[in-house]
């Protein structure tokens, strides 16, 4: 039973009078636990919090394995591979955790299979791995990088740098090397400088778009506390930015956003096989992501609360219970299906499921709980095609479920 009447009762009495929170966790170092406001007992929330973490790393679907050489690595099950965008999402998971010994076993295999060491690309990861460490490719993907500065950051500060990593140093190694980039061999860095916006890929052709799900602010505001690489100033410049970026970059009805686009906020148009213009896979990723720029800094609180209004409206009017996991930017069904997996279907997806349910920290209508019932009451198990993402869908809803329950936090220097 989720709830008892009396509590049932506050819950709903609360329910009707939703509003988000004033200030940022930088500034108040609190968190809003909206599973409780929704009247679900903390016992209750730390007990499915905690079963969804085991499931992803231990549980018979899990994605983490660890190695004999004191190593380990997150897995993207259905594409049989190893990528940054795991690892990275692994690293965070395991200092949000306070799991040091998960966080380093990650980092050793980072660091001896995907980190360049010398050369061009110095201080970038390849972006795709073999289980065993094989290179796939060797370009890195910029948000791997945005997710491991913050993480090696966030691990300096709750546990220093005395042990046989000096996580700061190698967080502000990432840094330097990549600012150091100037086009030699078409490697560049990972913000365009021109814009000051992150690449969608570091290199001279990624280097001249983003990706929307790419844009976390808050990680910079991170970067421009702790990083102590003497960038405080561009650091803050890039925060505000990217919250310009994503203003342009949304589509101002649905609140839906392309996979890729220009750094003007327009879309790509391009034809070279790459399908970028419609919200997919990767653009599910935006409204956790504002959601916890929201939480932590709330430096675009008006904007990001009609944002979560709109593309929660949206989702709500496809059907809470059946909206689809790709859509033109404007709301039309897509021209074409992209595959995952092998699979090619629309379908109800736990990912979007859950990140929509995170965009509820920034919402004013009291449908946001509706949302959050639905991914607390989801289950992770196989669609009805058969296809079953272990990895995306089960990093998703466990962010989802940290964001939700006030459990995804900066990490301050102990």
């Amino acid at each position: 039973m989720r709830f008892g009447q009396n509590a049932g009762e506050l819950a709903l009495q609360s329910r009707a009078s939703i509003k988000p929170w004033e200030q940022g966790a930088f500034e108040t170092r609190k968190y809003r636990n909206l599973f409780a406001e929704a009247g679900y007992t903390q016992a209750d929330i730390d007990a499915k919090l905690k079963s969804i973490f085991n499931d992803l790393f231990y549980g018979p679907n899990k994605v983490y394995f660890e190695t004999n050489d004191s190593m380990a690595y997150v897995s993207d099950i259905k594409n049989h591979d190893v990528r940054t965008e795991g690892m990275s999402y692994g690293l965070m998971i395991a200092v949000q955790f306070n799991r040091k010994d998960i966080f380093d076993r990650l980092w050793r295999w980072c660091k001896k299979y995907m980190q360049h060491q010398e050369g061009p690309l110095e201080g970038y990861f390849a972006w795709s791995c073999k289980t065993d460490g094989t290179r796939n490719a060797q370009g890195p993907a910029s948000d791997g990088e945005l997710y491991y500065v913050t993480s090696l950051i966030f691990a300096s500060n709750s546990w220093g740098n005395d042990s046989d990593i000096n996580y700061l140093g190698e967080a502000q190694h990432i840094l330097n090397c990549s600012m150091k980039k100037d086009g030699t061999n078409r490697v560049m860095p990972l913000i365009n400088m021109e814009h000051k916006l992150i690449t969608f890929v570091p290199d001279t052709f990624g280097g001249r778009f983003t990706d929307p799900s790419y844009h976390v602010p808050a990680f910079y505001e991170v970067w421009a506390r702790w990083a102590n690489d003497g960038r405080a100033d561009f650091w803050r410049e890039c925060a505000a930015r990217s919250r310009e970026y994503l203003h342009k970059s949304i589509h101002p009805v649905t609140g839906l956003n392309p996979d890729y686009n220009n750094y003007d906020g327009s879309l790509l148009n391009m034809k070279r096989g790459i399908i970028g213009d419609a919200f997919r896979f990767d653009s599910w990723r935006v409204p956790m992501n504002i959601a916890l720029d929201y939480s932590w800094a709330c430096a675009d609180k008006e904007w990001q609360q009609g944002y979560g209004n709109k593309i929660q409206n949206f989702l709500y009017s496809q059907g809470i219970d059946t909206f689809v996991d790709q859509y033109n930017v404007d709301g039309t069904t897509v021209a074409e299906i992209l595959d995952a997996g092998g699979y090619k279907q629309l379908r109800h997806s736990l990912g979007l499921v859950a990140t929509a349910a995170a965009a509820s920290l920034v919402t004013t209508h009291t449908k946001s709980y509706e949302f959050v019932d639905k991914l607390w009451n989801a289950k992770h198990e196989p669609y009805e095609d058969g296809y079953f993402d272990a990895y995306y869908d089960g990093l998703l809803r466990l962010f989802a479920f940290m964001h939700l329950s006030g459990n995804y936090r900066i990490i301050f220097p102990q």
